[in-house]
Formats: C-alpha cells, sequence, structure tokens
C-alpha cells in the first residue's frame, strides 16, 4: 500500500529531513509515527501526499510512484488519501457542514450525492447536531473532529493524521484514536503521526520511530516512555520540517 525506498529529503535551507528511509505499510495497516520535534514525520507525510518530493528515492502508494507524478495526476492521488493537518487549516468563513463538503465540491460530486456523505461523516465523529455551527465556535477537540470528518468524507483507502492529538487532555485524545481504530476495523489504511507517549503507551499498534530522519525502530510494540523521552529530548537543528514551505 505504502513503500518508502532509500528515500532521502533535503531543504533548500540545508536541513536533510529524511535520510535513506525504507518501510512498507501493508493495505488496511494502522501505525504511528514518532520521533523528536524535527525527526521528519510531517515531511514523511507530505511525501506520501506529494506535498513534497524526495531528493532520492521513491515513494510507492499502491504502487504507484508518487514522488514522479505530473502535476496534473495529482488530485486524482489524493482522491484516495485523506489528510488531517496539524494546523488543522479550518475556514472559519464557512460553518462545519461547508467545511466539510469543500472536498467533494472540488471532486464534482453531486448535491444530494455530497449531502449524504457529508452528514454520514459528522455523524461518524460526533457532529451531525453542530453542522450550522462555525469552527470557531468549537471547542479544540471538536475542531479535531470536523478535520476527520473532512478527511473521510471523500471515503478514502488511506488516512494520514499529523499530531491529531497533540493539544487535547488525555480523554479527548483517546477518543480521537478510537474514531481512528473504527476506520481502520473497516479496511482504512493509517498513519499516524504523534508524540503524545499516552497514546503511544496506551494503544498497542506498529510503531515506526524516527531519530534525526531516520528508521530506529519499526515494531508491533510501542516504544517505552524512557524511549519517548530520549527522543524528544534530543536537540534539533534550526530548520525542521514543520517550518519547511509546503
Amino acid at each position: 500500500m505504502i513503500t518508502f525506498n532509500q528515500v532521502s529529503k533535503r531543504y533548500s535551507s540545508g536541513f536533510e529531513a529524511l535520510k535513506q528511509v525504507s518501510f512498507e505499510l501493508e493495505k488496511g495497516e494502522m501505525a504511528f509515527l514518532t520521533g523528536h520535534s524535527g525527526a521528519g514525520k510531517s515531511t514523511l507525510l507530505k511525501l506520501i501526499a506529494a506535498i513534497e518530493r524526495p531528493n532520492s528515492g521513491s515513494v510507492l502508494v499502491n504502487n504507484q510512484n508518487v514522488s514522479a507524478l505530473k502535476r496534473a495526476a495529482l488530485p486524482y492521488l489524493r482522491r484516495n488519501l485523506g489528510i488531517i493537518f496539524q494546523d488543522h487549516k479550518l475556514l472559519f468563513d464557512r460553518n462545519v457542514f461547508d467545511n466539510v463538503l469543500l472536498p467533494l465540491q472540488i471532486c464534482g460530486f453531486d448535491h444530494r450525492e455530497s449531502s449524504k456523505r457529508v452528514r454520514a461523516a459528522l455523524d461518524k465523529v460526533g457532529l451531525l447536531k453542530r453542522e450550522k455551527t462555525n469552527p470557531i465556535a468549537l471547542s479544540g477537540g471538536e475542531q479535531q473532529r470536523l478535520c476527520i470528518a473532512r478527511a473521510i468524507v471523500n471515503r478514502p483507502s488511506i488516512l494520514l493524521a499529523d499530531e491529531p492529538t497533540g493539544n487535547l487532555d488525555a480523554e479527548y485524545a483517546q477518543e480521537i484514536m478510537n474514531i481512528f481504530k473504527s476506520f481502520h476495523q473497516v479496511g482504512v489504511t493509517l498513519l499516524i503521526s504523534t508524540h503524545d507517549a499516552g497514546v503511544l503507551r496506551d494503544n498497542q499498534i506498529r510503531v515506526i520511530a524516527l531519530k534525526q530522519g531516520e528508521i530506529q525502530t519499526s515494531t508491533a510494540t510501542p516504544i517505552s516512555d524512557e524511549q519517548h523521552v530520549e527522543q524528544t529530548c534530543l536537540p534539533t537543528h534550526p530548520a525542521t520540517e514543520e517550518n519547511e514551505p509546503a
């Protein structure tokens, strides 16, 4: 489903975000992507969606080399991807319903089918009764649920999430994880970037650990809290992937 083969990514600033990264994520698999700030997590997710391109190596999604795709082919790739961004990217001049509707409008769905899909997605994340609310009036956890609804409204086969529980308390974080697990149970492939030690400890899911742009471990056993502390306290390059241009 997703294959990285000796992938390296260096930004124009000289910062090397990823170094010779190789791993495979099978169809229907769910995994955490973890590591310190600047380890390369956000860059790795952007490479899957072809938001960034590697300097060397190949990124395959459904046996298609996305790093070689022409610009005109990118919308077709992204129709199979649901992306939950770290900074939400919600539209505050539109209500909840219209935020979720936008991807379907871009894809040309008719009004009846679009409305049906939007309400199904909102129902899945528990926001159906708030469809007319402006996102600014939602709590942090509700805004994250809205991001998830928008990401899944296209019914993607792959869901990518960048720090989806980063600003949430433990209870909300586990609720978000339960939503992801429900998608996994129906066959969606998930790759979730996180540095949340509680999430890693409480969910027995494969962990792919990055350290300074290199894969350190790829295991079905979550890393320990001690390993997590060591990773998050590592010094990072002043120009990390989080502040590089998308």
